[in-house]
Order: C-alpha cells, then structure tokens, then sequence
C-alpha cells in the first residue's frame, strides 16, 4: 500500500486523469462554439429556417436530432445526405466540430417539436 502522503499527491492526478481515459476530447476554443453556433443559426438556418423551425430543409428539433447517435449526426453534418439538398460540411468543418454541433443541435437548442 502506498504511504499517505504519496496517496494524497497521487489522487488528484489520477481523477484528473479520468476524462483522458474515458475517451474524452478537448473542449473547443469558446470562440470557436460561438462562431459555430452562428453556423449552425445562418448557415444552416438559411435551409432549415433561422429558428430551426423548418424552411426548404425539415425542422431540427432535439427530438429529431435524438434519433441519431452523436457520431452518426456528426457524420450527416459532415457528409450530406446523398439524394437531397443537404450539402456535406467536410471542407469548412473539422470531425470534432461536426461532433460539437451535433451535441449542441442533441441538447441545447430550445427547439423540441
């Protein structure tokens, strides 16, 4: 067993460790989330309505969005969907931002029907 005091200096690194282990990616620059968040609300919006409400595209409520995994959302968002008007994002997106929208369009937008 180890002493103590080695305990104590140990254990704080290994809980902050655990996110690491778990699979866990790095935040995003908040700059980054916020200019995003404009993407998702003009870009995105420009097809699925400013308010994600619907337009030319269907509505994105969560409970929508919800029947997709997280990566498999992320991969619509950086692919398209072939047979429809929904472009890919791959060129102007990174697999960790797509990732990012994804969660945010999963749980933060006011939208749920």
């Amino acid at each position: 067993m180890l002493p103590p005091v080695l305990l104590r200096l140990l254990l704080p690194l290994a809980i902050g460790a655990l996110p690491l282990a778990a699979g866990a990616e790095p935040s995003l620059p908040a700059e980054r989330e916020s200019e995003l968040e404009t993407l998702l609300y003009q870009d995105c919006g420009s097809c699925h309505g400013m308010t994600l409400r619907g337009g030319l595209g269907p509505a994105l409520p969560q409970s929508r969005m919800n029947a997709y995994s997280r990566d498999g959302l992320a991969a619509l968002i950086l692919h398209g969907v072939e047979g429809t008007a929904m472009p890919g994002w791959e060129g102007l997106l990174t697999e960790q931002e797509a990732r990012w929208l994804a969660d945010h369009l999963q749980n933060d937008t006011p939208l749920d029907e």
